[in-house]
């Protein structure tokens, strides 16, 4: 039998099963921070745009964005999970340099830069609440997330990211009670709409951007790794391949995962068309003034469910970009880079950890207009996701990482399609902005 096929063995210090037979809780860990994880402060502004700016027009998206937000975090899934490495490890050992460094330096800027944006628009939500100045919301916010980064376990912070996750479920109260009318929904859903204006179009690519956000990929397939590690597979001899069911329940997870994502999404359009669209607020360019928005329109519960689903989303969102960014400078350094170490055991990742969320904070200092932080990361993320997904693919497809795991048939078309949607989406969401 090749290595890369072998059984991996059990915890050997548990005693009991592999963890990752109990497929039910574990979908309800990894998948749904995943899945929550990419509707982030900045998504769920561009989504509640959408929704207030056309109405129900973009629902009939979500359905079909679904498929592609499952190849582009299962392959991801995949490349961690029978590799036994992170993404930028895999690059690093297949791939020249000239291409791991203008890689590295883009997801870097888009990662930081997203950070910074999600943290003034969390810090926006809050002060909804609390009349305080924002950029000390930020400092505070931003301080409370490292401190769990660094003193919290990686079990300690997953399960954190779990009960966040669920506050999103705020979103599909929201909009029910906005009192949509089921037959808009229904049209909205199942017939799909086009505009060709330059307003529906830049909004359209938008939402297939934001769906699809390249800070995901890094962190699925470290954070498979991850739990690895947390089950006793400390070596990448033990880490390597997988079972059949293995990748049947890793699929599993990413299915739950992205279908709570896209329910999300989709709900947070149908509440801002069954609202403010109808009301007329159509101007709406970040999540908190959809929120407050919402308030004499929809009532005070609306309001407070959809601000409240804006911090919890935050407070997962923002720690796993930096996370993530840290994990890809590390492992392009050729550097240990694991959450189930301690700081002081691993001190060169969690010192990035904490620049990147420095350097995230500072950029809120700088007296730009949190909306250019929106646009400058959707365009470093419009170049580096598109290259990076093909890379993915790629590797994917290498027998020399997968082994006999190599992408199906159907698995590659529907990555191909995605592909050609993300390269689509990014390059008219690049000219839009710059024209």
């Amino acid at each position: 039998m090749d290595e890369t096929d072998a059984p991996k063995p059990d915890n050997p210090e548990s005693g009991q099963n592999d963890p990752k037979k109990d497929g039910l809780a574990r979908s309800l860990g990894l998948g749904i921070i995943t899945g929550a994880a990419d509707d982030d402060v900045s998504a769920v502004g561009t989504y509640a745009s959408a929704g207030a700016q056309f109405g129900p027009a973009f629902l009939w998206l979500a359905p079909l964005l679904f498929p592609m937000m499952f190849v582009v975090t299962y392959l991801s899934a995949k490349l961690g999970q029978v590799g036994g490495k992170g993404l930028f490890d895999a690059l690093r050992d297949h791939y020249p340099r000239w291409i791991l460094w203008p890689t590295l330096i883009g997801v870097m800027i888009g990662n930081t830069v997203e950070a910074a944006a999600d943290l003034g628009g969390m810090a926006a939500a809050l002060n909804l609440f609390i009349p305080v100045p924002i950029p000390l919301i930020v400092v505070v916010v931003a301080s409370v997330i490292l401190l769990l980064q660094i003193l919290g376990s990686y079990k300690v912070i997953r399960n954190t990211f779990r009960w966040l996750a669920l506050v999103l479920l705020a979103y599909i109260a929201s909009a029910i009670l906005a009192e949509p009318d089921p037959w808009e929904v229904l049209r909205g859903t199942f017939i799909p709409r086009i505009e060709f204006s330059r307003e529906f179009l830049s909004m359209l690519v938008a939402i297939i951007g934001a769906s699809l956000s390249a800070y995901i990929y890094t962190w699925q397939s470290n954070v498979e790794v991850e739990e690895e590690i947390a089950e006793g597979r400390t070596t990448l001899e033990q880490r390597r391949g997988a079972t059949p069911q293995e990748l049947r329940q890793s699929r599993n997870d990413v299915l739950t995962g992205m279908l709570f994502s896209n329910v999300i999404m989709y709900f947070i359009m149908l509440s801002t068309a069954e609202t403010l669209h109808k009301a007329g607020e159509t101007d709406i360019t970040t999540a908190a003034q959809a929120a407050a928005a919402l308030r004499p329109l929809a009532g005070e519960g609306a309001y407070i469910l959809f601000a409240t689903g804006l911090v919890a989303v935050g407070l997962l969102a923002v720690p796993i970009m930096t996370i993530g960014a840290a994990y890809d400078f590390c492992q392009a350094m050729g550097w240990k880079a694991s959450l189930n170490a301690k700081a002081s055991e691993d001190k060169g990742f969690y010192v990035i950890i904490a620049g990147v969320t420095a350097a995230a904070v500072l950029l809120n200092f700088l007296g730009i207009n949190p909306m250019y932080f929106l646009v400058y990361a959707g365009i470093v993320q419009g170049f580096a996701a598109p290259p990076l997904f093909l890379l993915i693919v790629l590797m994917t497809n290498n027998r020399d990482i997968m082994g006999d795991n190599t992408n199906s048939f159907w698995l590659n078309v529907l990555a191909i399609v995605t592909l050609l949607a993300i390269f689509a989406a990014s390059l008219g969401l690049v000219l839009t902005w710059l024209l």
